[in-house]
């Protein structure tokens, strides 16, 4: 079960809530985060069609304290809590024209 409590500078989330995470076929490294198995009814179809099919990867129960991989805990608790889902994009790819090879050299 999740607990909101809304005060005027942010939003403190009190206990966890089980998540389900899905893989998108279209978008490598994109990721949904649900709190309801197989429920895609939250996430707008324009979002649903760039991301191609879903695929379910894992289940876990989610605390705002639980280290994530790239997300902060608190954030998706809070976007699932908002919007009833929690898009993951991937990391965007800093490339360094100084160490990448261009093919701009003769």
């Amino acid at each position: 079960m999740l607990c909101l409590d809304i005060s005027a500078q942010h939003r403190q989330i009190h206990e966890f809530m089980q998540v389900f995470v899905y893989r998108s076929s279209r978008k490598e490294g994109a990721y949904v985060y649900l709190p309801k198995q197989d429920d895609f009814e939250a996430i707008p179809e324009a979002i649903r069609a760039r991301l191609g099919r879903l695929t379910f990867a894992l289940e876990f129960e989610l605390t705002p304290d639980r280290r994530l991989a790239t997300q902060d805990a608190a954030v998706v608790l809070a976007n699932i809590a908002e919007r009833g889902f929690h898009l993951q994009m991937p990391p965007a790819i800093d490339l360094d024209p100084m160490t990448e090879d261009w093919g701009t050299d003769a």
